[in-house]
């Protein structure tokens, strides 16, 4: 899933372990999130976006996402 961490996380000034103690996890976590390899939890997408002033729908860019696996959807039938 495509998200904004990077973006927000490199405008903020930190680094991906700042971030990671930040939210408490790992930044292995953090590095797979921002490589697209790892969906954050709800939770986990609610720290970072507390974190940084914005919201869990703009963090986590839904309506893009949402936009795009609708069209996976549509493709299938």
């Amino acid at each position: 899933m495509k998200t904004k961490v990077k973006e927000l996380r490199t405008a903020a000034g930190l680094t991906q372990q700042q971030l990671a103690k930040a939210v408490y996890v790992s930044a292995r976590t953090i590095i797979s999130i921002e490589k697209e390899q790892y969906s954050p939890s709800l939770m986990l997408a609610y720290r970072i976006a507390k974190l940084f002033g914005t919201t869990v729908e703009d963090l986590c860019c839904l309506e893009e996402n949402k936009r795009l696996e609708d069209q996976k959807y549509e493709e299938l039938s």
